[in-house]
C-alpha cells in the first residue's frame, strides 16, 4: 500500500508544491490585526483542502481573535485515532529590506523554498495534508482515523486553543498525538525529538532616585540602581553556570548514563562556529549539549538603564531593568520557579533601591517521552526508511507549549515528527525549507501512518 501511496506524492509533486506556494502566499500574521482577513484565509485553504480530501467533517471554530480548523476521519474501525496538530499562522515578516525575495512569493533557490512559513509551520502542515490526499486517492481510505486540529494563533501563545481544548476535551481526545513543528540537527539526518523544556520568566525593574542625578554632586550619597542591578544579577548565578536561588534544582531528573549516550551520538554542532564565541561554557559537569537539550537554565534577555546616546552623559540613572526567562525540565513546575526567583529577588535586593516585579504570563511544563516508546520507536524507523540514515534522538531547548497542553489533558504520548533544519531562519528574513525534507518527509510520514495502524 505506501508504495502506491508514495509513487503518487512523486507522480503529483510539482502539483503539491504549487499548492503548497498558494498557502505560503496568504499572509496569516496572527500578530497583526491588519491581517485579520488574511488569517481567517489561512483558515479556510485548511478547511477547503480537509473538504477536498474526504475528511468527514471539518469545521472553522471561530474564537476572540483567529479560527480554529479541526476535521476528522474516522472509518479505520479497529485502528487507533491520531490527533495531528499544526499551525497556520505566522510571524511577521520584518524587517523586509533584508528579504532576498519577497516574504509572501514562494521561490526556490538552492533547493529551498524561501517564504515566510516554509518551516514553520505552514509547509510541515501541508505535508500531512498532501499525504492524507495521497492516501485517499490510491487507496481511498486512511489507515487510521484521525483528527485534525491546526490552529491560527500559535505564534501569540495559543491563549483560544487552550481554552477550547480544556471545554471541549472529548471532541479532540486521542490515543497519541503527532505534532511537526520541530526539527533535526542537520539536513538530511533523521531526528526524534522526544522532550522539550519548559519556560517562565520574570521582568523586574530596580527604582533609586525620583530623577537622573548629576554623578558628581551625588556619586557616593545615593545608590546608583545600575550597578545595583549588577550585584543583584550575579547573585542568581555562578561563573560555573549553576543557578544559586535555592531550590532552583530540586525535583530536578538525573542525566541517566542512557540519555547521556543517546545525546552523545547526536552529531555535534560546532558552536565556536555557529555562534562566533571562543568557548563554550556549559554547567560544570556537563557538555554544552548535554546542558542545551537536558539541564535548566537561566539567561537575562534584556538589560537597560541610563543613558543610551552617543558620547557621555554624567548620571546616576533613576531606575535599571532586567528581563530574565529560564528553560525548565521534568521536575520543575513553572509558577514555583517563578515564587523562588521573586523570593531571591526581594531578599537579595541590595539597600538604597526598591524592586517591581513583573511575572510572565505565559509559562509551560516541560515535556518528554520515553525514547523506548513503541510510537516513537516506529517514527524513528519511518525516518530512516525515508532518509536512510540511522535516527538520532535528542531533547530540545526550545518550548512547544501546546505540548505539555496536550500531555496534560490527555496523557498520551506526543510524537514530535519535525523536518525543519537549522538553516531555516525561523522567525527571521529569508525563512526557507529544504524540497529534501519536503519529499523526504511525506515519505516518513506515509511509513508512520501505515506503521502505527497496526498498534
Amino acid at each position: 500500500m505506501t508504495d502506491k501511496v508514495v509513487q503518487y506524492l512523486q507522480d503529483n509533486r510539482e502539483a503539491l508544491l504549487n499548492r503548497l506556494y498558494e498557502f505560503l502566499s496568504i499572509p496569516s500574521v496572527s500578530t497583526d490585526s491588519e491581517h485579520k482577513e488574511d488569517v481567517k484565509k489561512g483558515a479556510q485553504f485548511v478547511a477547503d483542502y480537509l473538504t477536498e480530501i474526504g475528511f468527514d467533517k471539518v469545521e472553522v471554530i471561530d474564537t476572540e481573535k483567529h479560527p480554529l480548523v479541526f476535521g476528522e476521519w474516522m472509518k479505520a474501525e479497529g485502528a487507533p485515532t491520531a490527533l495531528f496538530y499544526g499551525h497556520y499562522d505566522v510571524q511577521p515578516a520584518d524587517p523586509y529590506e533584508e528579504w532576498k525575495s519577497e516574504p509572501f512569493k514562494p521561490e526556490v533557490r538552492n533547493d529551498r523554498i524561501y517564504a515566510r512559513g516554509s518551516s514553520d509551520d505552514k509547509g510541515q502542515v501541508f505535508m500531512h495534508l498532501a499525504v492524507f490526499e495521497a492516501f485517499m486517492n490510491t487507496t481511498g481510505e486512511l489507515p487510521l482515523n484521525v483528527k485534525v486540529c491546526i490552529e491560527g494563533e500559535e505564534e501569540i501563545g495559543s491563549e483560544n486553543l487552550t481554552q477550547i481544548l480544556k471545554e471541549q476535551k472529548d471532541k479532540f481526545a486521542a490515543d497519541f498525538s503527532v505534532i511537526s513543528d520541530s526539527g533535526m540537527v542537520e539536513q538530511g539526518q533523521p531526528t526524534i525529538t522526544y522532550g522539550l523544556k519548559g519556560f517562565t520568566g520574570l521582568e523586574f525593574t530596580l527604582n533609586g532616585p525620583s530623577s537622573d542625578l548629576h554623578s558628581g554632586m551625588y556619586g557616593g550619597a545615593v545608590r546608583n540602581p545600575a550597578m545595583a542591578m549588577a550585584h543583584l544579577l550575579t547573585s542568581l548565578k555562578n561563573e560555573e553556570e549553576v543557578v544559586t536561588v535555592d531550590g532552583f534544582y530540586d525535583g530536578v531528573e538525573e542525566l541517566s548514563a542512557e540519555e547521556r549516550k543517546l545525546i552523545k551520538e547526536v552529531p555535534g554542532e560546532d558552536f565556536e562556529t555557529s555562534t562566533g564565541v571562543p568557548e563554550t561554557t556549559p554547567e560544570k559537569g556537563f557538555t554544552a549539549k548535554e546542558h542545551t537539550m537536558a539541564r535548566p537554565t537561566m539567561e537575562i534577555n534584556g538589560l537597560y538603564s541610563g543613558y543610551q546616546g552617543e558620547g557621555t552623559k554624567t548620571i546616576i540613572p533613576s531606575a535599571a531593568t532586567a528581563k530574565i526567562t529560564c528553560r525548565l525540565v521534568p521536575g520543575q513546575d513553572p509558577d514555583r520557579i517563578q515564587d523562588l526567583i521573586v523570593n531571591h529577588l526581594e531578599t537579595h535586593v541590595p539597600v538604597g533601591v526598591t524592586i517591581d516585579i513583573t511575572r510572565e504570563p505565559l509559562s509551560a511544563k516541560a515535556y518528554k517521552v520515553d525514547p523506548d516508546h513503541p510510537l516513537i520507536q516506529k517514527a524513528a524507523e519511518s525516518f530512516t526508511k525515508a532518509f536512510g540514515k540511522e535516527t538520532v534522538f535528542v531533547r530540545m531547548g526550545g518550548s512547544i507549549p501546546v505540548v505539555e497542553l496536550i500531555d496534560q489533558l490527555y496523557k498520551h504520548p506526543v510524537v514530535l515528527l519535525g523536518f525543519g533544519t537549522p538553516d531555516d531562519g525561523l522567525h527571521s528574513p529569508n525563512e526557507s525549507f529544504p524540497l529534501e525534507s519536503f519529499d523526504k518527509g511525506m515519505e516518513t510520514i506515509v511509513y508512520y501512518w501505515e506503521s502505527v495502524s497496526k498498534s
